[in-house]
């Protein structure tokens, strides 16, 4: 009865139209009844050819409504005809959506059926909790991969970023966080991807038992601005619909630098002035809005833990998309190409990443087990050019050596195979172990 009533409530009572004036680039203006409309109001355009395409109102210039489309400009021509929509960025999701791959709309694409609707209307734009509202962040989450919960240990409710550059191994490690961090629903948002990589991520990297557990949702790189934005909203809103029935949810986006990038156009298409690289303002006014939706959710709810994604363009990680999220972020996972290409995977530095919430989640025992193998690390690290072109030489430095010595060992705990899970629990005992000088290999196979 809650749907039917949300359904007829839907419906508008009276119908308000424009026509279209001007084409120019994507951007489509109307003119119509102004005082009838909204920024973020949504417009369907009745084309040469018949068909409806819908568009989203991003601003007003002259008295008109100007408009983006959430498809192909193809049909459209002065004096179509526009019906403003009363009621629009809405969804109604349910429990049957777990396990299926659906488009920035909400609408299924993997051919398993219609969505079974939810009762209540959840908005794609909502706005974060409040800040005195929220609980703290919780336990220790277990991720299954050893060099994050030893060395970037994340909390329940905790926001992270992956930061890489293209082709280091950001969607691998994506697949093993989400077939195998403990967790009760995970949302993996798929923001401009390539559309041969979609059924790939879902059937080979998540499988079928991954998915039972797993809502995707799928906006590729060939899709309008507003769907590749809109679905990184949709991402949000589903994990906020599961935090709302007490689940503990892994909320995960690939990547926001594309998202940034689809604000960007949305930006420049409606005459913002470019800054940094060519964003304007509002890319760096919505990446918070939109971040801080995650995070730990209210004393009757559950809460989203968030792993957000940030390609690096040309390995410059100071670029201003991944400056931005930073400090926005409660830390960052840094995969470099080096580590990459002399086979280790997954490639992440821990040396340059941090959990803002250690060394507070860390067992006692276990804090001066980690100082003491990020000294090894950085020891080497400092050395690394000296010990491979031989101009080292052994017995100069102790602590040097003992680096030595122990770096095959911490190369093999920082690797992990795809298929590969480890406790949180059996990752201090490997590393305890390759610390202490009694493991000559590190994990066992």
């Amino acid at each position: 009865m809650k749907a039917l009533i949300s359904a007829i409530d839907a419906i508008d009572d009276v119908e308000v139209f424009g026509r279209v004036k001007s084409v120019q680039g994507l951007l489509i203006e109307i003119v119509g009844p102004v005082r009838e409309l909204k920024v973020g109001g949504r417009v369907c355009v009745e084309t040469a050819g018949g068909t409806l395409l819908s568009c989203e109102i991003i601003g007003f210039r002259d008295g008109h409504a100007l408009c983006l489309p959430f498809g192909q400009l193809s049909g459209v021509r002065l004096g179509c005809k526009a019906v403003f929509q009363r009621h629009a960025g809405e969804v109604y999701p349910s429990e049957g959506w777990l396990g299926r791959v659906i488009d920035a709309n909400g609408e299924p694409i993997d051919g398993k059926g219609p969505l079974p609707a939810g009762s209540l209307p959840y908005g794609l734009r909502a706005d974060p909790l409040a800040a005195h509202d929220r609980v703290r962040v919780g336990e220790p989450v277990d991720l299954g991969v050893r060099a994050l919960n030893t060395f970037t240990t994340m909390c329940e409710g905790q926001r992270m970023g992956i930061f890489a550059g293209s082709g280091v191994g950001k969607s691998v490690l994506m697949s093993m966080l989400a077939r195998n961090t403990d967790v009760d629903v995970a949302v993996i948002g798929l923001i401009g991807e390539r559309g041969r990589e979609v059924q790939e991520f879902v059937q080979e990297y998540l499988g079928e038992e991954g998915i039972k557990r797993v809502v995707v949702v799928v906006a590729t790189s060939d899709e309008a601005a507003l769907m590749r934005r809109q679905a990184a909203y949709l991402t949000l809103t589903l994990s906020e619909y599961f935090r709302d029935r007490g689940r503990r949810v892994l909320c995960m986006m690939d990547s926001l630098t594309r998202f940034a990038m689809a604000q960007r156009e949305i930006g420049l298409a409606i005459g913002e002035p470019p800054t940094a690289k060519g964003y304007p303002p509002t890319v760096f006014t919505e990446l918070p809005r939109l971040l801080e939706r995650a995070g730990p959710g209210t004393q009757s709810t559950g809460s989203v833990t968030g792993l957000f994604t940030v390609l690096v363009e040309g390995d410059d990680h100071n670029e201003p998309i991944a400056d931005a999220v930073r400090g926005i972020l409660d830390g960052h996972i840094v995969m470099e190409r080096g580590i990459a290409e002399r086979g280790r995977y997954p490639a992440v530095n821990v040396l340059r990443s941090i959990s803002r919430t250690m060394p507070g989640c860390v067992p006692p025992q276990m804090r001066p087990v980690l100082a003491k193998a990020r000294e090894f690390m950085s020891v080497y690290a400092d050395m690394e050019e000296l010990i491979r072109l031989g101009a080292y030489r052994k017995g100069s430095d102790p602590k040097v050596d003992q680096a030595i010595a122990l770096y095959p060992a911490f190369e093999a705990f920082l690797g992990q195979e795809r298929e590969e899970t480890t406790t949180i629990s059996e990752s201090y005992v490997q590393l305890e172990a390759i610390v202490a000088g009694t493991a000559d290999a590190g994990p066992e196979d």
